[in-house]
């Protein structure tokens, strides 16, 4: 089965394709950290948004879309940027005949740790032990989608 994940957000999102290709064992395909200029109007933001989601749904095809439920305690006006973002997201693997999965950090956190409080320090060094990552993912956006994916597979049969 091949996944894209997508830690949502507005002026970066993680993204990674990851694939189980036996029951034991996932590859990651594919990682970035997706930037929008806040230079851009907003409309253009998530439009960029949008068409990378589908460039990389196209060129990877994956069969489900995996993305993480928000959760805001804090400034309101991210938090509907955010929002307006993953919908976005969620349209748009919809709408290319995807299936949708959602995960809470908390249950992300417990899948990839065990411990629905842990650190993102702990969380990379434990996407880090379960699934070989390149050198070149650097971003704590681009692990936040690893582990997203990797939470699906652990829970989805």
């Amino acid at each position: 089965m091949k996944i894209i994940s997508i830690d949502p957000g507005y002026e970066r999102l993680g993204i990674a394709v990851l694939e189980k290709i036996s029951k034991k064992q996932e590859v990651l395909i594919f990682s970035e950290c997706f930037k929008t200029s806040a230079k851009l109007p907003h409309h253009e933001r998530l439009a960029l948004i949008g068409n990378r989601i589908k460039e990389i749904i196209k060129k990877y095809k994956p069969e489900v879309l995996v993305t993480e439920k928000l959760f805001f305690s804090g400034n309101q006006k991210t938090a509907m940027l955010v929002s307006e973002a993953r919908g976005v997201i969620l349209y748009t693997g919809s709408s290319l005949g995807l299936k949708i999965f959602e995960y809470t950090p908390n249950e992300v956190k417990i899948a990839i740790t065990g411990y629905g409080r842990s650190e993102k320090r702990q969380m990379i060094d434990m996407v880090r032990k379960l699934i070989v990552v390149t050198s070149k993912t650097k971003s704590d956006d681009e692990f936040d989608a690893i582990a997203i994916g990797l939470t699906h597979f652990a829970t989805h049969r």
